[in-house]
């Protein structure tokens, strides 16, 4: 992966602690989206997002996604 400042997994890695800093998600449900990209990305060779996996999933909602989003961009 890379981890250069700017590349989509360095804003991922980012966005999944700002969630947690704020609040919005606890550390265990962090945890349990990663598995879930992980696992998608093996089986699917597809690519979701953190946010989006937490809002399938019920952890966070779209207005704290965007919450998140404006303290990354």
């Amino acid at each position: 992966m890379d981890d250069k400042p700017g590349s989509i997994e360095s804003y991922e890695k980012q966005f999944g602690i700002l969630a947690f800093e704020k609040g919005f998600i606890s550390a265990e449900n962090l945890i349990e989206a990663l598995k879930v990209q992980v696992e998608e990305e093996t089986r699917y060779h597809t690519h979701r997002l953190i946010g989006e996996i937490l809002i399938d999933r019920g952890y966070i909602t779209p207005i704290q996604v965007q919450n998140v989003l404006d303290g990354i961009f």
